[in-house]
């Protein structure tokens, strides 16, 4: 879907189909890089980082292997609590691989933290964390992240994979919703 159909939904674009790409491409030759010779698994993180997982992977000239989870966080509105629960967990045995979690965003980074030590406990070789997007001002958690896509500002974000109340995912930009949505 393209920003003009919900026009009226948003304030600002921050990121265009365009500019994604291109990082999502720069970010592949680094894994690739990183993980030469190395057999990778890529986790992704129900629902949100779909589109990231599909055209990360397929910027990757490698073999990759995928698998998915599903994790729902506890909290109100727009906000994270951290109390994680595993919706839908690994089909794939983790011990001795290498896992990269690609991620659309980290807003708290109480979700992802909690997740990392969850599968850290299943004895794989490394877990490292691929982020589209990551809101310095909003974490309360440290957490390593070895690839980022973009640094944001503390605004609610949709599009590409990131919504609210299930909609605007499809968005093929980035852009910041306006208050009157949510609010």
């Amino acid at each position: 879907m393209d920003v003009k159909h919900v026009e009226h939904d948003l304030t600002t674009t921050l990121l265009d189909e365009e500019q994604i790409q291109r990082r999502l491409v720069a970010l592949a030759a680094e894994i690739e890089r990183d993980y030469e010779g190395k057999d990778l698994l890529l986790v992704g993180v129900l629902k949100g980082a779909v589109m990231v997982m599909a055209d990360l992977s397929r910027a990757l000239n490698r073999h990759v292997e995928m698998d998915w989870m599903a994790v729902s966080s506890y909290g109100s509105g727009t906000t994270s609590s951290g109390v994680v629960r595993i919706l839908k967990d690994l089909d794939t045995d983790i011990s001795r691989r290498h896992v990269l979690i690609a991620e659309d965003i980290i807003d708290t980074g109480l979700t992802l933290s909690w997740l990392v030590a969850n599968l850290e406990s299943r004895g794989p070789a490394s877990v490292s964390i691929c982020t589209l997007l990551r809101k310095p001002d909003a974490q309360r958690m440290s957490v390593d992240v070895r690839y980022v896509g973009f640094d944001i500002p503390n605004e609610f974000v949709v599009g590409y994979g990131l919504d609210y109340n299930g909609r605007y995912r499809n968005l093929r930009s980035i852009c910041t919703l306006a208050p009157h949505v949510y609010g």
